[in-house]
């Protein structure tokens, strides 16, 4: 209920009264917007009208995607330098120092003409233009330690 407004509009038109009524709802989840939508249209028929989503990333949510890229640069940075050691006959340590040295964050707009209205805008469209992409490099160092040899003798 938090994420939903109601505006609600009464009139008097002749002998009988009309209500107007616009609902707002936040959705983080798109098929449940979907379904929501299809129900409304299903129950309400003609007397309904849907608007285009409008689609906006929370502050969190790009917290969230920041902390999820560098964490997969780290990891992808540990697998790497492990196929590194693997080939020198190495293995690997633990990290010593890993420092994130750069993180681009950038959305996906059409190239679109100045005639194009957001309204006129295809759901995919409206999509791409709200997802957010991010990248992150981060500089690592990693402990190295020599393969012992290890034989296991079967008595």
């Amino acid at each position: 209920e938090e994420n939903m407004t109601v505006t609600e509009d009464f009139s008097r038109v002749e002998n009988t009264y009309q209500m107007e009524a616009e609902v707002c709802i936040i959705f983080s989840d798109f098929g449940k917007m979907q379904n929501v939508c299809n129900l409304l249209i299903e129950k309400l028929g003609t007397s309904v009208t849907i608007n285009p989503p409008h689609f906006y990333h929370t502050p969190e949510a790009i917290d969230t995607l920041r902390r999820q890229v560098c964490v997969a640069a780290v990891g992808n940075t540990r697998r790497k330098a492990q196929e590194v050691c693997r080939l020198f006959g190495q293995s690997l340590g633990k990290p010593l120092l890993i420092k994130e040295e750069e993180t681009k964050e950038w959305g996906g707009h059409i190239d679109s003409h100045l005639s194009h209205s957001a309204d006129s805008l295809t759901l995919q469209e409206r999509i791409q233009n709200a997802t957010v992409y991010a990248s992150c490099r981060v500089f690592a160092v990693f402990e190295i330690k020599g393969k012992e040899n290890r034989r296991h003798k079967l008595l």
